[in-house]
């Protein structure tokens, strides 16, 4: 099947790399209009959207005038697909008020300001698909040392219900995907940095991460944008509100 999302407009945060990069390229194959936003704008080279576009999605400035651009542009999104996020470690025993309040205010506020700018347009053509990147490390389950990552993440998963009950009657569907471990620079990122605390080498450090996948790998960001574009199209126009999971069995 191709055109799934054919001249839909679409806006994807952190579209730079990972998984948003992976779910931007889907959107764009499958005939969508996609704005491509992230921080770091440098790495939305080489993606063919229909805008490439720097945010901060903290700054509720940056917001506002990416808004009145969209609005000026293409009158309303078809899909909003939030994927900013930021992964802390520790045990609450090791959470600072910094890194509680920055762990929320991108992970899920970020998210309420995007939804809240973006949403009302979507009500008043009475459509629109949003999807939110949540974790399965979330409400699903907890593993250790992700505390506030965890809390973030299950936010998320009320956030998207809250909106999905809201608006099911205004024809705006509200869903959230819940990846496991997926192969990323994030990852990367993350890897390396636990393998310098902890002194281990960065393969028995990935390979801690790959054994709490029962299915005996890492996922593929790809995997994780099969199942957002799925979210997005109107294939799922009879799904709302859900936490749909994709993470190699990791949450049985």
């Amino acid at each position: 099947m191709s055109g799934r999302v054919q001249n839909k407009v679409a806006l994807v945060t952190a579209a730079g790399q990972g998984i948003g990069r992976a779910i931007a390229e889907a959107l764009i194959a499958e005939g969508g209009i996609v704005i491509a936003t992230d921080l770091a704008d440098d790495k939305l080279a080489g993606l063919k959207a229909e805008k490439l576009q720097k945010l901060d999605v903290l700054s509720p400035q940056n917001v506002e005038v990416l808004a009145k651009m969209v609005a000026n542009d293409f009158n309303a999104l078809d899909i909003l697909v939030n994927c900013a996020g930021y992964v802390a470690n520790g045990s609450v025993l090791d959470c600072t008020d910094k890194d509680w309040n920055f762990s929320f205010d991108l992970n899920v506020k970020s998210m309420h300001r995007m939804i809240k700018t973006f949403l009302p347009a979507m009500v008043a053509k009475k459509s629109g698909s949003i999807v939110n990147i949540s974790s399965a490390v979330s409400s699903i389950r907890g593993v250790p040392n992700r505390y506030a990552y965890g809390a973030t993440k299950a936010a998320v998963i009320g956030l998207t219900k809250a909106v999905a009950a809201d608006f099911i009657k205004q024809g705006v569907r509200c869903n959230a995907v819940c990846p496991g471990t997926i192969e990323s620079p994030s990852l990367d990122d993350r890897i390396a940095a636990q393998s310098k605390a902890s002194g281990q080498s960065s393969d028995v450090v990935r390979q801690a991460f790959i054994d709490r996948q029962p299915m005996g790998r890492l996922g593929k960001a790809q995997e994780v944008a099969a199942l957002a574009l799925f979210l997005a199209s109107d294939e799922a126009s009879y799904i709302t509100g859900q936490a749909h999971l994709v993470d190699g069995g990791m949450a049985l």
